[in-house]
């Protein structure tokens, strides 16, 4: 996300905050002639029992119990306080306190409540084993509901696992058999198969029309028969009006601009139904400023539930990365916290059937909590193993590809800058920057696993590609994004050249194709996801001469075979240009021509070692 301007709002420090809880509730308790003060306010809670504490005044307790649905439990009485952990259960818990004076008298707090927001189910889990020539599906290792802890007493394959109290939950899993021979693959690394062969297109709902969700529906024809199959959203989580969507309000509904959750759903289904997964932009490392809990947290201070919710230093001030003051982070040292985000995550999945996340900072949270991503991808995969997880983090960090994520950004060792940033910049030096970007040669190259998300523009790229280098700039370099190993990102309006600041033009697009990019486009994305090569990992860069203008590398399989000669002239000049071929790749050399494949035409060399290849200025050639 971008680093958003800075935003000026009341902080109270923590000893204001706490006088402003006990001026409130301490009214309270003299209105109500009350002795006895359970802490804090009602809350939401994200586990299944909360620690809870309180006070008596003027009053001699023998003792002290604290009722919480009707059933009893007693306090630790310290002096004029008390403590205790109070047990809870799924949706309102009242609960209240009593004073057991030693004059026999009992005297009542207020009530409390605690709404647990957990759902107390069963935890459907299938295992894979393999036993000779048999598979075997077992599913024993089910747990029952973590509170009611309900037995579970059926199990319905292809279905749910389901208690006695009639709760039920769904897992899925898979195996994979190759020469026919089955395998369990490694599930905390391996990516879903469909993603090896995935165009994915950025989309901005507001930019799509004023209807949101359904401005969305009434373009799936046109980016199905662009090509695309995945579309990644911007965040649609409820987030403050005016805002982009990374300030989030609240993790479990959508932004009202776009619609309501049943058009959301309505949206997803309606991309399943035409082949196109769909991939929600989430935001876990921090909430907005005008988040309900941060709000409370920041009126009263220690004596809220939620100020540990949010990280701080060690004076008690809330942390942010950048300028983001609005952006607090959150405390993933909070076990409540942790199962908050996996709790919003796996809505998404379990209730609308999403496809994966692209996830927000995913580096801040692997900063402050770098065990948690492992947990997070066990907790998704477990309900729909065939997601994409992608870490909004570079892809330059090995990291991310061992401890949860599919793919990762093309990013630099820097956070948030594009690998391709300054590549463009001079034409002198731009085959050489772009060789040192593709290889990492410095860092020693990339994670074997690694999965790079490549782009020309994002939501953080600022102007477009074609505004800052030119239409015959930006053809050339769609051929290398659209030919590369990697997850191509066609972004909002990419194909047809729209113009535009994704933070500072909300406005739909007119959708003109002005330049003719669109069949350039809808001729690449059909060349790359019907050609093996060109959507495989393995590629191989030739020597090229004249190297300061053209850059060129062999796409092939993993054994070497079927290869395509790409050659990309960044020049406005026309190009003779001598490729050299690894000798492994040498029997190439020999043929009397190639098609190119995309302008369909027929390419004579006029020599075999090296070959010799007149190119037009500006020209892509992907060669057969």
């Amino acid at each position: 996300m971008a680093k958003l301007s800075r935003r000026q709002f009341i902080r109270l420090s923590s000893a204001a905050a706490a006088g402003v809880w006990a001026a409130r509730y301490g009214s309270l308790a003299a209105q109500n002639g009350n002795k006895i003060t359970l802490n804090g306010g009602h809350a939401d809670v994200w586990a299944w029992q909360r620690s809870l504490s309180g006070t008596v005044t003027d009053l001699r307790c023998q003792s002290v119990t604290v009722t919480v649905n009707q059933t009893e439990v007693m306090a630790l009485l310290e002096g004029d306080r008390f403590y205790l952990n109070v047990p809870l259960v799924e949706g309102d818990n009242t609960i209240t306190a009593a004073c057991q004076a030693t004059d026999g008298k009992e005297t009542m707090s207020d009530p409390l409540v605690y709404t647990g927001k957990l759902r107390d189910v069963p935890t459907a889990r299938i295992t894979v084993l393999l036993d000779g020539d048999r598979i075997v599906l077992d599913g024993s290792g089910s747990q029952p509901a973590e509170q009611a802890g309900a037995p579970i007493v059926g199990f319905a394959w292809g279905e749910t696992v389901t208690d006695e109290q009639g709760r039920s939950d769904r897992s899925e899993t898979y195996f994979v058999v190759k020469d026919g021979k089955a395998t369990i693959p490694n599930y905390d690394i391996e990516n879903p198969a469909w993603v090896e062969n995935t165009v994915v297109y950025g989309v901005i709902p507001r930019n799509f029309g004023s209807e949101g969700f359904q401005s969305i529906i009434d373009r799936l024809d046109y980016l199905k028969d662009l090509g695309v199959n995945a579309l990644w959203l911007a965040p649609i989580n409820q987030s403050p009006p005016g805002d982009y969507g990374y300030a989030v309000v609240d993790y479990f509904d959508v932004d009202k601009r776009y619609g309501t959750k049943d058009d959301f759903r309505r949206m997803v289904q309606a991309a399943h139904e035409r082949g196109i997964r769909v991939l929600m932009d989430f935001v876990p490392n921090h909430s907005s400023e005008h988040h309900p809990y941060f709000q409370d947290a920041l009126r009263h201070g220690q004596q809220s539930p939620y100020w540990n919710f949010y990280d701080r230093d060690d004076s008690g001030m809330y942390t942010y990365y950048f300028n983001w003051t609005h952006l607090p982070n959150l405390n993933y040292e909070n076990p409540e916290v942790r199962r908050w985000m996996l709790e919003a995550f796996s809505y998404w999945v379990r209730e609308f059937d999403v496809d994966g996340f692209r996830v927000d900072v995913a580096w801040g949270i692997r900063e402050r909590r770098p065990d948690f991503w492992p947990e997070w991808r066990r907790t998704l995969k477990r309900i729909k193993p065939d997601l994409l997880l992608l870490a909004e983090a570079s892809a330059r960090d090995e990291y991310y590809f061992d401890n949860g994520y599919d793919a990762a950004y093309d990013w630099t060792a820097q956070l948030g800058h594009w690998a391709w940033e300054l590549v463009f910049e001079d034409e002198k030096l731009l085959t050489f920057n772009l060789h040192s970007a593709l290889t990492n040669r410095r860092a020693g190259g990339f994670h074997p696993d690694a999965l790079i998300f490549r782009f020309l523009n994002n939501n953080d790229t600022g102007p477009r590609f074609i505004t800052k280098y030119g239409l015959d700039m930006t053809r050339v370099a769609t051929a290398l994004l659209l030919t590369l190993p990697g997850i191509p990102c066609v972004y909002t309006g990419d194909e047809v050249g729209e113009a535009f600041q994704p933070y500072s033009d909300p406005a739909p697009l007119v959708w003109k194709d002005q330049y003719g990019l669109l069949d350039y486009h809808k001729k690449l994305i059909a060349l790359r996801r019907g050609t093996p090569s060109l959507y495989s990992r393995h590629w191989t860069i030739v020597d090229v001469e004249p190297h300061q203008q053209v850059y060129g590398y062999l796409r092939h399989l993993a054994d070497g075979s079927e290869p395509i000669l790409v050659l990309l002239n960044f020049s406005s000049e026309a190009q003779d240009v001598e490729v050299t071929l690894p000798e492994t790749f040498a029997a190439l050399a020999e043929k009397p021509s190639f098609d190119d494949l995309l302008s369909g035409e027929t390419i004579t060399p006029s020599g075999s070692a090296p070959l010799r290849i007149r190119m037009q200025p500006s020209q892509p050639m992907i060669l057969r």
